[in-house]
């Protein structure tokens, strides 16, 4: 390159530079600037940190407990308010962690207006510290309000926040005691007819004019069960009637101890009708312990000698509908009774009569007189109507605090039912 343009190259560029620089003063200087009383605009404030926080946080022990609960109440948000629109505050967190900072989780999120809550889910003796911040739209969160000092649950004597679940169980089990002494003096004895219990003597009569058996089963499970011992129950007034007509009573059995039982009850029944001479042992045995082995036996001995009669009283499970399917062939009367909930709709859809879940057991008592069972059995009903009217309370309640959330009368109701009555106690 000639040397002069080497001279040259620097002084032009430094004479650009100046120029520019000039152009670019007199286009800001000629820029409008803001009216005279015109607000000049700042970026606004972070969303995080536009909602107030939550104040004056507490935390105590929750009086009368196993030392796993924590009550925790705190001042709102100034921003939970109604009257801003749209809502600032849509909840509050709340969060835990030791003393230390470490092992921070948040506990739950409850809804706006709330001020208060229960963590149930503290180790007794151990120290914790607690946050409360509140979330407003998009997840934003105020800063958080904190405890001055860490709080630990103590185990106390006596839980009671189940005072009321006491006083329900003293009211079942006192009308159990009444009920059982009414019944002992000869008063209170009354119980509604169960249409099982009414068919057994039409079925016992029919085989008797038929000159065919009746088949009583007492499912297949052993005499440590309930429903065996109230399907026995029921053996012993299916044979009461069995003796007084002259009928045959086949009882085929799964279990040993069950035979036994069978054998001792039915004979008791044919004493007590005056027939003891009637009395045949060898129609009550044993079969095998296999399930399927056992219904074979019955369904083969159903075909074969076709009885007039079948009972089913006890527990049953997979062969109900093979039994029942059987004896309906064959044109049996069937009267079936089992709590197994399963089972139920086979013996309804093929039996003529079925004692369904505890009418089993209310048979039992009945046809018994016992007067620890009938006791028992009007005592339980006496709960049955107090869970019936807490049920029906609740449901007004419930109804009106829905409809009406500013009745306070409804709000409290409800929160007493589900949780002090029926729950453990203060919220949370």
């Amino acid at each position: 390159m000639p040397e002069h343009a080497q001279r040259v190259t620097p002084a032009a560029g430094a004479l650009r530079a100046s120029v520019a620089t000039v152009v670019l003063a007199a286009w800001i200087a000629a820029m409008p600037g803001p009216a005279s009383g015109q607000e000049v605009r700042t970026p606004a404030r972070d969303a995080a940190t536009s909602i107030a926080p939550p104040s004056a946080l507490t935390a105590a022990d929750h009086p009368n407990d196993d030392g796993t609960a924590i009550d925790l109440t705190w001042r709102p948000s100034p921003d939970d308010s109604p009257k801003k629109k749209p809502r600032v505050v849509r909840a509050y967190k709340i969060f835990r962690s030791l003393p230390s900072g470490a092992e921070r989780d948040e506990l739950a999120q409850v809804a706006y207006k709330v001020s208060k809550y229960t963590d149930r889910t503290c180790e007794p003796g151990v120290d914790y510290q607690y946050e409360v911040v509140a979330v407003g739209a998009q997840g934003s969160q105020s800063a958080p309000a904190r405890l001055e000092r860490p709080v630990r649950g103590v185990l106390q004597w006596f839980d009671g926040s189940r005072a009321w679940f006491g006083l329900i169980l003293l009211f079942v089990c006192g009308s159990v005691v009444v009920f059982t002494e009414l019944v002992k003096s000869g008063r209170g004895t009354y119980i509604r007819e169960i249409a099982g219990l009414t068919a057994i003597q039409e079925a016992v009569g029919r085989a008797t004019e038929m000159g065919r058996p009746c088949l009583f089963i007492p499912g297949i499970r052993d005499m440590n069960e309930v429903a065996t011992v109230a399907g026995i129950t029921i053996l012993s007034h299916v044979s009461k009637i069995a003796a007084d007509y002259d009928a045959i009573i086949e009882v085929p059995t799964s279990r040993s101890l069950v035979m036994t039982a069978a054998r001792e009850t039915v004979q008791a029944a044919y004493l007590s009708a005056g027939r003891p001479e009637a009395y045949n042992e060898d129609r009550i045995y044993y079969v095998t312990e296999e399930q399927f082995a056992y219904v074979a036996y019955l369904t083969g001995y159903m075909v074969r000698e076709k009885p007039a009669a079948c009972f089913y009283a006890g527990i049953f499970f997979a062969e109900s509908l093979i039994l029942a399917e059987t004896g309906n062939s064959v044109g049996a009367i069937q009267i079936a009774g089992t709590a197994e909930a399963a089972q139920l709709p086979f013996f309804v859809a093929a039996c003529d009569y079925t004692l369904i879940g505890e009418e089993l057991f209310a048979a039992s008592a009945y046809l018994s007189g016992e007067p620890h069972q009938l006791g028992s059995l009007k005592g339980q009903d006496a709960g049955k109507v107090l869970a019936g009217l807490v049920l029906f309370a609740g449901s007004l309640v419930a109804t009106a605090a829905a409809l009406a959330p500013e009745w306070s009368v409804a709000t409290d109701a409800l929160n007493f039912l589900t949780n002090s009555l029926l729950g453990r106690g203060g919220p949370g």
